[in-house]
């Protein structure tokens, strides 16, 4: 059962590292040294599989937790299905909407942040980033919850 235990904190430690890294670092690294529409295609190519490792980690975090510890404590178990239910609406909502979003705007350099479209897609990215911080926060949560 150790092994249980370990698996289950490395699969949260990834899942916000991984968060942290592409939220707090590379994205804003991206979008100061590379032109708008090239650092928005370069972070909308890596966000389908910066979702599907979230779920991945999280599905092998929410198994290991069950299997190691069951609903002895409850708090964990309610974050992770949280984050995960999280996640899941940014990979199959916001992330795909986003993203014809984008298709539909050409380029960010070239159209008005009056325009209808970039007003909708600025709404996204709000909900997206009030979604990553959400599971960041769960995620260090889990890291200092015994």
């Amino acid at each position: 059962m150790i092994y249980v235990g370990m698996l289950y904190k490395l699969a949260i430690s990834l899942w916000a590292g991984g968060n942290a890294i592409f939220s707090l670092l590379l994205t804003p690294i991206l979008f100061k040294t590379e032109g708008r529409d090239t650092a928005a295609r370069i972070v909308g190519n890596l966000f389908p599989a910066y979702f599907r490792w979230g779920l991945a980690c999280g599905v092998i975090a929410l198994v290991c937790r069950l299997a190691g510890r069951g609903l002895d404590a409850k708090l964990p178990v309610l974050v992770l299905i949280c984050m995960l239910a999280v996640t899941s609406f940014q990979a199959f909502y916001v992330e795909p909407h986003a993203a014809e979003l984008k298709r539909q705007i050409g380029s960010f350099e070239a159209t008005t942040k009056e325009h209808p479209l970039r007003k909708e897609f600025s709404k996204l990215h709000g909900v997206s980033a009030v979604c990553n911080l959400t599971v960041l926060a769960g995620g260090v949560l889990l890291v200092v919850l015994p």
